[in-house]
């Protein structure tokens, strides 16, 4: 059996287990912001960008894989790879180097990306290439553009398209310095986590072009308005994705932090924690505490990011407000 072959009689399942992932993202209401992505969803087959996959177990992680002798263990990789579920494609020493992001967020990620015909997309950080072929059924091959650090990654990706049918621009290199060769875009979508605003980005976008990327545990979006200016709120969905390697500084994580003399569960509510990842660095975690709760523990979505020439910073509810902080 080849790589991305499957069993005849796992076609069956395979359809079934699809269709069963297509009803459970519509129920989530991940698309109601741009119902055309159920077509493509229903259309491209997930399993054939992740021929293997590796699961957490007790002690380390356990290969599935659709090549394996046993029917029983490939029928269960079947059915893991139609789950709306994460699903860990590249490990390197214990280190997790590459995923399949969760469908459910992928869907709510394409559907806020505002993608309209005609589009120009590009896509920073190729994983799988699922990403990029759900755009490129939408879009078509020629618009969609998919960018990755690791040639073991973009060489895969460009496998795995090829057996799904589609042939978008697979480009080895530093998705922070974008790929001017194929601007301007329309859209930029980074699948994976960020810690500055690359300014070659809004210099590659027309005027008006939207920007979706992890930043800290939250989905920024951001409105360009020319190459040295981009404005936008976070989404209120969580998310949280591999960082990107390559260019400029690596990832910004939260460190250990000194959480004492805070009340317990601050330090792990999810909401309070966004703020602390958020603004690393530049504010006490102590001073973080008294201002989420000054400010009854806001939402994702009364945060923002504002990029003007050499200056970015993030804030809450007002850019020019008194809550504001520098980044990268």
């Amino acid at each position: 059996m080849g790589t991305h072959a499957i069993d005849h009689g796992l076609d069956d399942l395979a359809a079934t287990a699809r269709a069963a992932l297509v009803r459970e993202i519509g129920a989530s209401g991940a698309w109601d912001a741009d119902p055309v992505w159920r077509e493509a969803f229903e259309s491209v087959p997930r399993h054939l960008f992740v021929p293997y996959y590796y699961v957490g177990v007790q002690g380390g992680y356990e290969r599935r894989w659709g090549e394996d002798p046993s029917l029983r263990r490939r029928e269960k990789w079947l059915r893991g790879a139609y789950a709306d579920a994460p699903l860990a494609t590249r490990l390197r020493d214990g280190e997790l180097l590459s995923s399949s992001s969760q469908p459910s967020l992928m869907a709510k990620m394409l559907a806020e990306l505002e993608v309209r015909d005609g589009h120009a997309v590009l896509e920073i950080g190729a994983g799988t290439g699922y990403n990029a072929a759900l755009l490129s059924h939408r879009l078509g091959d020629e618009l969609v553009t998919t960018v990755d650090l690791d040639p073991e990654i973009t060489e895969s990706a460009r496998r795995h398209l090829a057996a799904a049918g589609h042939h978008p621009a697979v480009v080895t290199g530093d998705g922070a310095r974008g790929c001017p060769e194929r601007g301007p875009f329309d859209r930029i979508i980074a699948t994976c986590t960020m810690s500055s605003i690359p300014r070659p980005w809004l210099a590659q976008c027309r005027p008006g072009a939207r920007i979706l990327a992890p930043f800290a545990t939250g989905l920024i979006a951001l409105r360009v308005r020319d190459s040295g200016y981009a404005e936008g709120r976070f989404l209120s969905t969580p998310a949280y994705f591999v960082p990107l390697r390559g260019g400029g500084r690596p990832e910004a994580e939260l460190p250990d932090m000194d959480l004492e003399g805070l009340p317990r569960p601050a330090g792990r509510h999810e909401l309070f924690r966004f703020l602390l990842t958020l603004t690393v660095g530049t504010l006490d975690p102590h001073e973080a505490y008294a201002l989420w709760e000054r400010e009854e523990r806001p939402v994702r979505g009364r945060y923002g990011i504002t990029v003007s020439g050499e200056r970015a910073w993030a804030w809450l509810d007002d850019p020019e407000g008194p809550y504001a902080w520098p980044l990268p």
